[in-house]
């Protein structure tokens, strides 16, 4: 395991000031061989976080990024708490690209994903806070010749009540900066009675540039004499570029150029109204390419294929087969996930200018020194050559943890001598994402007389995002985010087995927000709900037994059902569904209420009861959880990617729909208290929505969902 434990250096401000770096030790030797090769280091370096200038004003250099998720509050909370500041008072900078200064401590190098950001955060930048609050004080201390014990930090000013003195944070950094930092051991943290800020429901500092505009994004970058291009990429997967009418976008007014590419043609122009008009004039022909046929029904015929093959051996442990070969009943189930978008709000989009010994790049992305590398590649600078400027995300979900868009983006950019901002219309949004993978799951169950599980069998059949992602990551045969929720369900099974088939479609597979418990739970929830239902037991006591040795998901589930008024699977005209998990760090538990009607589903209400350990800021964990479970309910009622004559067959929001804001049902979220550790709360709640979705859905109509999207399931059934 990487060592967590913060070491800080004082770095010299240049125009006088203090300016604090956190020091995170390297990944140990498993860890490190998992980097990427750019990420390695041999040595500590600081990433300098904190800076209090001369002027007493407070920076903080962000080293994650903000799509939505509150980040951008919560982590200044932490260091504003320990440095007994005002949240307003801190100002926050984008970091720049740099795996060793602004490494995420739970990944091994820079980026934000995973639900890592606060679990990563939540020591750092506290001791980070603190320790300058130490030293603040005792430059003070030494100043007025009194016993540092006798002074006290409170909103940005240094104390000392039994004289009635005082000096603001500006007028001591100076001499704070030529102090000896201290040690790690002896930076002294606030209990958490003593906490003003953590825990408490804050305003986000970013709400009010959000509500006038003035937030800044990826697509809205202007730069003197910036060009726009709007794409057309082949439409069949692997094609390529046949032939363009380039005379005729040129003849359109605005337009100012036409770069072909293998895969693809851009037209450039002075405005995006125009690229469109040009790309429309100039009407690409493609050849289509090795995959002309291929279709979604073919390429899950192969996953069967490959799944009646063979399997990596996971986890067994308890005698599976033999406890299962003794059971009063063996029950058996197949699983179908389908392909899934990312569709955020914020269309893909980059911003490139290369010159003579240099290239910049504009964007938002979750993986800074990833796109700073492919932008280095494909230019052929170094990486120092290479400035890349990140940018608030509008939506994120694990496709800008990719390079994809980046890549093209240079690669256009490299015959335009202006700047360049490349923009993907909606269609090209979808139909050239990289999507949440195909699933073709396997479940097996032997159970008591009592109906109670003896057995548990799960083969799961898909792709390792993460195996091509970070390939060290996967070995012996499997990597633990792709079987995260699967290897270890929160219940105690007598025996259970787990194994994974690796299949990787032609289609292009990327992370997607839950990535693998957004799968796993889902399976294995769906199941345990079908266990139950043969054993005749409601499905929340069906639970609670097999929860005895696991008390905090025991408690959510508990306070879940509580609020919930949970009776039963069917409370009149409503079915209800259930659902229970560990993942991200993080325990949730959620109760769906739904109705039914002509084919159609329509969500009520969801009551989330959740144990993320420590809660920094409550507003936020209860809008992760409402973003959550809306994208989670998109994804179970309609969500699919389909294929057929190497074509995706979905384009927009009328063909891959999303929750609409007057569909969307009332969520409740319960917090249960905890002192534990933060967990990530960016994704459970997809996760979980999903299986007591479905759950609910065959409460209320007794189809039992083994495939989604449901609404489609149902129309077949």
């Amino acid at each position: 395991m990487t060592d967590r434990r913060l070491f800080l250096k004082t770095l010299a401000a240049g125009s006088g000031g203090l300016m604090l770096g956190v020091l995170l030790p390297q990944a140990g030797a498993r860890e490190r061989a998992a980097l990427p090769a750019h990420a390695g280091s041999t040595s500590w370096e600081p990433s300098a976080v904190l800076r209090i200038g001369a002027d007493g004003r407070i920076t903080m250099t962000m080293p994650y990024v903000e799509m939505g998720q509150g980040t951008y509050t919560s982590v200044p909370m932490l260091i504003a708490e320990e440095l007994e500041v005002e949240l307003h008072d801190i100002v926050l900078e984008h970091a720049g690209a740099d795996d060793k200064r602004y490494m995420n401590p739970a990944l091994g190098f820079q980026v934000t994903g995973g639900s890592t950001t606060m679990r990563a955060a939540w020591m750092p930048m506290r001791q980070a806070g603190a320790a300058a609050r130490m030293l603040l004080v005792q430059a003070a201390a030494q100043r007025w010749q009194v016993d540092p014990a006798g002074c006290l930090a409170r909103s940005g000013v240094v104390m000392h009540p039994a004289s009635g003195r005082k000096l603001a944070y500006g007028a001591l950094v100076d001499a704070a900066s030529a102090l000896p930092l201290p040690a790690p051991q002896s930076i002294t943290l606030k209990q958490p009675a003593d906490f003003r800020l953590i825990g408490k429901p804050v305003r986000r500092l970013d709400t009010a540039a959000k509500l006038d505009g003035s937030a800044r994004y990826g697509i809205d970058v202007q730069l003197p004499g910036m060009k726009v291009a709007a794409l057309a990429i082949t439409p069949t997967l692997g094609g390529r570029l046949d032939g363009v009418d380039e005379a005729a976008a040129l003849r359109v007014r605005g337009v100012r150029q036409v770069v072909q590419l293998d895969d693809c043609v851009a037209v450039v122009a002075d405005h995006y109204g125009a690229a469109q008009k040009g790309l429309l004039a100039a009407r690409p022909t493609w050849r289509a390419g090795p995959h002309a046929d291929l279709s979604t029904d073919a390429i899950v015929a192969d996953m069967r294929r490959a799944s009646d093959k063979g399997a990596t051996r996971v986890r067994s442990e308890g005698d599976p087969e033999v406890r299962i070969g003794g059971a009063a009943k063996v029950l058996e189930a197949t699983y179908e996930l389908p392909f899934l978008a990312h569709a955020a709000m914020e269309p893909m989009n980059c911003t490139v200018h290369v010159t003579p010994g240099h290239c910049e790049v504009w964007t938002g992305t979750q993986v800074m020194t990833l796109a700073r590398a492919v932008a280095a590649k494909v230019t052929g600078l170094s990486q120092h050559q290479v400035t890349v400027h990140n940018f608030l995300l509008g939506g994120g979900f694990g496709r800008r943890l990719e390079i994809d868009g980046v890549e093209r983006a240079v690669r256009i950019a490299t015959q335009v001598k202006h700047p360049v901002k490349v923009i993907y219309s909606r269609q090209d949004d979808i139909r050239h994402d990289m999507y949440r993978p195909y699933w073709f799951d396997r479940l097996r169950a032997g159970l008591d007389a009592q109906g109670m599980p003896v057995a548990w069998f799960h083969h799961l059949t898909g792709s390792s995002v993460l195996g091509r992602f970070l390939p060290p990551a996967f070995k012996d045969g499997y990597d633990e985010e792709t079987l995260d929720g699967a290897e270890r369900p929160p219940y105690s099974f007598p025996a259970i087995r787990v194994d994974y088939t690796r299949h990787e479609p032609p289609l292009p597979t990327a992370f997607w927000r839950g990535v693998g418990p957004t799968h796993n739970v889902f399976v294995v929830e769906s199941f345990i709900d079908e266990l139950a239902f043969a054993a005749g037991i409601d499905p929340l006591q069906y639970r609670l037994s097999l929860l005895q040795d696991n008390p905090r998901a025991r408690k959510v589930l508990e306070v879940a059902a509580r609020e919930a008024l949970w009776r039963g699977p069917r409370d009149g005209k409503t079915g209800r569904g259930l659902s229970v998990q560990f993942a991200f760090g993080t325990y949730m538990a959620m109760v769906v209420d739904v109705k039914v009607e002509q084919g159609e589903v329509k969500v009520e209400r969801v009551v989330c009861a959740l144990d993320c350990g420590v809660v920094i800021n409550p507003d936020t964990v209860q809008a992760q959880v409402e973003g959550a479970v809306i994208f989670g309910i998109s994804g179970a009622l309609w969500g699919q990617i389909t294929l057929r004559n190497g074509r995706v067959e979905q384009g927009n929001f009328d063909d891959y729909r999303v929750l609409r804001m007057n569909e969307t049902p009332r969520i409740e979220t319960h917090i249960v208290a905890s002192q534990d550790a933060p967990g990530g709360m960016g994704e459970p709640g997809t996760s979980g929505v999903m299986p007591a979705l479905a759950n609910a859905v065959h409460a209320a109509t007794g189809i039992r969902i083994r495939k989604l999207p449901i609404v489609a399931a149902l129309q077949t059934s």
